[in-house]
């Protein structure tokens, strides 16, 4: 995307130019870690792996488990580091391998050592150097799970490949036998409890059962195996009655038939059958034989016959004898019937008793339903607990945990600390984030000054002339003998180097009053600064050096009536100057001065005393004649100006200068400085040629142009001639 590699590009020059920084930080920390990693005494780290065996253990996988057995989730494996990481597991191993005594950890620690630095010489206790060794036991332990499985890497780190191995794998060993023992304990008082307990439980239980037997026996509650006796009872009469009654209708239905055969003279056949008695069935059948006989005798013999009327007496017998048999059997069935009625009264009234008696015994029975619930409730708890009491004398006796030794610890061959391959990187990598955090803060500084043309351009939408290097820190040449104003190393750095970059930054200040000059008149050329001591005097001097080498006529002025800077460095022997020309006691030709070396004029200032008038002078009809005058006389004026900002002598004097440039010290005055000179004087921004940014850092400006190439650099460089 555009922005991003507009954003990288910006790192890229940020990086260029503020690379010293970037070294200054980055180097140090790359030493420091390098001595750290050739001085630190080298460790070693044993690694030794447990699991945590979720399954149950096979002598125990047919019992329910008393104590332990317990639930393996995430939140149980931590539990298991955190115990691994408890002090009892380090006084375990610690008493174990007896590293009290051990000169590892002799030294009692840090915490020791501030103790005996403010002057404790009592001998540390057996206890506080047992505490002390815990302490340095811990910082050099660590316990984690392996992922989301449920193993635990225990890692010990010491100077001593073969101790740092002997600890891990005795850790694992004291947490098992802390398991153990643990186990072992819960379950010794778990099975104590179980006891108590189950005394007690035979006792309740013994006395429910009694209240049940005294119970039943006070309400004379018999249970026979098939229910109680009374239940009992009620159903074998009510099953009684039920026959008593189908008997008693049954005879009552025959009594009825028999009443109503005794109505008759002869039987039928069907009530002969339904009766089943032998002598009537004869009788009946020696009847219907005399009755064929009598009918035939009657046929062939006259009913008067003697035969015939014998034979009708004899039928008449036969009827009375089957009509006293019947109603001997109708007596029979009388009398069977009134013995059925009194079995069936006699099955009522005792089944109502029964019934009576039942209601009785139901009221009793459901408190003996209580009673009995309790009692079974109390052998159902006692036969639990004494179940669980073997099974915890089982677990007491073979003792299981859940943890296993999968992976010992062995002596490592390689070294854990110091990690050279991962902290001299690591401090590069730390120290160049570091050193471009500092340039980026510094790159934030820069951002309210100006350090480049493009700063000046993009904040004042004024054309950047030049950057001028800090002529103090410029090598300088010899001053001649013939030097006449220009005899300061400072004001003629344009004169003794003309192919520098100092020279061509001011002539670039030269063409763009030639190019203004084109459209208007350019000739008066202000110079001014936002701020005092911004270097623009020094520009100045140098600056008329270079027009006048080139051949033009150029006067100075120092018009900085305030400050007159520029006339102590060129004239300071000067007794009259500029005040005086403009007071009219005398005129610019008595009072100008001429530098013998390259043929500039200059007017200077001099103050006997302090003015507060000097708007009032540089504005007056005077100045303004003085200004017309040399405009007539020289090809290029020079006004050395007072700051901007500080006082109003710029804006009273701004109408009658052509163009102005301004001088900005490079990396030091405010960008808000700046706009703030170029928003509040009239006519100085319309008539502004350009922006010189002085005094430069040679070193930082060639890494802010690195960009640039290294020719460029060097192009201000003077060559032989050969060349």
């Amino acid at each position: 995307m555009p922005s991003g590699g507009f954003e990288i590009a910006t790192y890229v020059k940020i990086a260029q130019r503020q690379w010293p920084t970037i070294l200054a930080v980055a180097v140090p920390l790359v030493m420091l870690a390098l001595i750290y990693v050739l001085t630190a005494q080298p460790k070693f780290t044993a690694y030794a792996t447990l699991l945590i065996d979720t399954r149950k253990n096979q002598l125990l996988s047919s019992q329910q488990q008393v104590v332990g057995d317990q639930v393996f989730d995430s939140t149980g494996v931590e539990s298991q580091v955190e115990i691994l990481k408890s002090d009892s597991i380090a006084l375990a191993v610690i008493r174990d391998l007896k590293l009290v005594d051990d000169p590892i950890f002799a030294d009692g620690g840090l915490i020791r050592s501030i103790i005996n630095l403010f002057g404790s010489d009592e001998p540390a206790t057996a206890a506080e150097k047992e505490q002390a060794t815990v302490a340095a036991f811990e910082r050099n332990l660590q316990i984690k799970r392996v992922g989301l499985t449920y193993a635990i890497e225990i890692s010990y780190t010491s100077i001593d490949p073969v101790k740092s191995a002997a600890i891990a794998n005795a850790i694992a060993d004291a947490y098992a036998t802390t398991e153990l023992e643990s186990r072992y304990e819960a379950t010794k008082r778990a099975s104590k409890w179980l006891q108590d307990r189950i005394r007690e439980l035979r006792e309740q239980a013994t006395v429910a059962e009694a209240e049940v037997q005294k119970f039943r026996a006070d309400n004379n509650i018999i249970d026979t195996g098939r229910g109680l006796l009374t239940e009992q009872q009620l159903g074998d009469v009510n099953s009684q009655l039920v026959s008593a009654r189908a008997a008693t209708a049954e005879a009552k239905a025959r009594l009825d038939r028999i009443n109503q055969v005794s109505k008759e003279d002869i039987p039928n056949a069907t009530v002969t059958d339904a009766l089943r008695d032998d002598v009537i069935t004869r009788l009946r059948a020696q009847y219907l034989d005399l009755s064929a006989r009598q009918a035939d005798f009657s046929n062939r013999y006259g009913a008067t016959h003697a035969s015939v009327q014998n034979l009708v007496r004899q039928m008449t017998e036969i009827r009375r004898s089957i009509r006293d048999e019947v109603n001997r059997i109708a007596e029979t069935y009388k009398s069977e019937y009134e013995i059925a009625r009194t079995r069936e009264k006699s099955l009522q009234d005792s089944l109502a008793s029964l019934v009576t008696s039942a209601g009785t015994t139901g009221q009793a029975q459901v408190k003996l339903r209580d009673l009995t619930s309790s009692a079974q409730t109390n052998r159902n708890l006692y036969d639990t607990f004494l179940q669980r009491f073997m099974e915890a004398t089982q677990q007491q006796n073979f003792p299981v945990t859940d943890a296993r030794l999968i992976s010992a610890a062995t002596p490592p061959k390689r070294k854990s600390s110091p990690k050279t391959i991962i902290i001299l990187p690591g401090a590069l990598a730390l120290g160049l984030l570091l050193g471009f955090a500092a340039a980026l803060g510094r790159e934030k500084l820069g951002a309210r000054v100006f350090r480049t043309a493009a700063d000046v351009e993009s904040e004042t939408q004024v054309e950047c002339l030049g950057i001028l290097p800090n002529a103090a820190r410029l090598p300088a040449a010899p001053i001649p003998a013939t030097a006449g104003l220009l005899r300061n190393a400072m004001a003629r750095q344009a004169v003794d180097a003309p192919f520098s970059r100092f020279s061509e930054s001011l002539r670039a200040v030269k063409v763009a009053a030639d190019i203004s000059a084109m459209n208007r008149q350019s000739r008066v050329i202000g110079i001014v600064s936002a701020l005092p001591n911004e270097g623009k005097t020094t520009v100045v001097a140098n600056l008329a050096g270079t027009i006048a080498a080139s051949g033009r006529s150029v006067l100075v002025i120092d018009g900085d009536l305030r400050n007159p800077s520029l006339t102590r460095l060129l004239a300071p022997e000067a007794r009259e100057g500029l005040i005086e020309v403009l007071s009219g006691s005398r005129s610019v030709a008595d009072v100008v001065q001429v530098d013998s070396e390259t043929g500039f004029r200059l007017l200077p200032a001099v103050l006997n005393k302090r003015m507060w008038q000097t708007a009032e002078l540089l504005s007056s009809e005077a100045m303004a004649s003085v200004f017309e005058a040399a405009r007539r006389q020289f090809d290029y004026v020079l006004i050395d100006l007072p700051p901007v900002l500080p006082v109003v002598d710029v804006r009273a004097v701004s109408s009658m200068i052509d163009c102005f440039v301004m001088v900005v010290e490079w990396n030091k005055t405010s960008r808000q400085a700046v706009a703030e000179a170029l928003d509040g004087t009239e006519f100085l921004r319309d008539r502004l040629l350009g922006v010189i940014l002085n005094k430069a850092s040679p070193a930082q400006l060639q890494r802010l142009e690195g960009y640039k190439g290294a020719y460029y650099t060097s192009y201000y460089h003077e060559r032989p001639e050969a060349a």
